[in-house]
């Protein structure tokens, strides 16, 4: 007689209920599922376990007396990359999409847990396991809104596939990571994306309505280099706000407590990230974390143009007046915003020099977070990266 793994006896969490991280929790799908047996070490917000989870993933963790280490993680290779043939409507050219295609259509994996959006509503996640490449590409774009993409788990144990691929963010990744081995799976690919100021569909709401001029058609936005939201439009227009014009003091409690809890920015524990941050405006920023990475990336490399990453510029002055400006929820008027927009995509950081002002700004915020918010789970939540990058700055009480 076979003995019945111990979570099989577990029952999914009901939709409404109080989760077990409480208002930390992010979403992640995990407590959807009866891998909830798992949840008090799996759970990023619960057991903050990084060093542990890279090494089981690549081998090693962060070598701490590296800088790079601290900001990027652990990696073989960075290098900023496009489509040569970018695909119609991807969010950037479709980096991610094409290697997930690759990934099923030459049999390297049996499914994809991605995330298209709710045929109601296109910024409402609805996690699938894809089988095909139609179900990859409907869910091209990402989804600014937190989406229980684990909540899949139990349908893949069901499907009996030994081979998959996971498309996540960190916080999704970490659990995944930590409940890889109860999965019966043979083979883990994990292709992750940055995530930072993820939001409830509400405040998602609210952010597009304090900050564009026509928040109903909007597709898909992001936050980019140039130091500007990029607003696209069903038109294909493209709206710009600069950040220094956002409404901190109104939209400062619209990311979820999770995201300002959040000290894994660049997805630590896949084996490939694919973003942009670290990359010249236009192309996309990838980060081979390990061999399994490097796999996934060859699939791709005859249809893509790479480069190697640049940086240039000083972020630290601009991040150590940008604690206390946010800390106090200052909002420029739009001309200076503009002046102050163009000043710094001219002499600002540029290359893998912005992705550390985008690090240091977001990590020095949440460190802030969670030492006023939760005083009692700052030492052990969070990395020791992550306090090495915020004790380079004086933070306000």
């Amino acid at each position: 007689m076979t003995s019945v793994a111990p979570h099989k006896k577990a029952k999914a969490i009901k939709p409404g209920s109080r989760r077990p991280a409480k208002e930390l929790c992010s979403e992640c799908g995990l407590c959807d599922t009866y891998y909830i047996h798992y949840v008090k070490e799996a759970c990023a917000f619960l057991n903050q376990q990084v060093a542990e989870l890279e090494a089981q993933a690549h081998g090693r963790s962060r070598n701490l007396d590296r800088q790079d280490d601290w900001y990027f993680g652990v990696h073989q290779e960075m290098m900023a990359a496009k489509k040569k043939q970018p695909i119609e409507g991807a969010q950037w050219t479709g980096i991610v999409s094409t290697i997930a295609c690759e990934m099923l259509t030459r049999g390297l994996v049996e499914g994809v847990v991605c995330v298209q959006n709710t045929p109601e509503d296109r910024f409402q996640p609805m996690p699938i396991l894809a089988t095909t490449p139609e179900e990859i590409l409907a869910a091209k774009v990402n989804k600014p809104t937190l989406s229980p993409n684990l909540s899949v788990l139990e349908q893949i144990e069901q499907s009996g596939m030994k081979r998959l691929l996971v498309i996540g963010v960190g916080c999704q990744i970490q659990a995944l990571r930590a409940v890889e081995k109860e999965l019966g799976l043979e083979k883990l690919y994990v292709l992750g994306t940055p995530c930072v100021d993820n939001v409830t569909r509400d405040g998602l709401q609210k952010f597009l309505e304090t900050t564009s001029k026509s928040p109903d058609t909007i597709v898909h936005y992001e936050f980019m280099q140039d130091f500007r939201v990029h607003f696209k439009h069903e038109d294909g227009s493209i709206e710009t706000v600069p950040f220094f014009g956002l409404k901190t003091n109104q939209l400062k409690d619209v990311f979820a407590p999770s995201c300002m809890s959040c000290f894994d920015y660049v997805n630590s524990l896949a084996d490939l990230v694919v973003g942009y941050m670290g990359a010249p405006f236009g192309w996309q920023w990838l980060v081979v974390r390990n061999d399994t990475g490097r796999e996934m990336l060859d699939l791709v490399r005859d249809q893509i143009e790479t480069q190697g990453v640049m940086s240039s510029g000083d972020r630290r002055q601009a991040v150590q007046q940008s604690i206390p400006a946010y800390d106090k929820g200052v909002t420029l008027p739009m001309w200076a915003a503009k002046l102050m927009g163009v000043v710094i995509e001219r002499i600002g950081p540029k290359g893998l020099e912005y992705a550390r002002f985008s690090i240091d700004s977001h990590y020095t915020r949440n460190y802030l977070y969670v030492k006023r918010n939760y005083p009692e789970k700052l030492e052990a939540h969070v990395p020791e990266y992550a306090k090495r990058i915020v004790g380079q700055y004086k933070l306000p009480d």
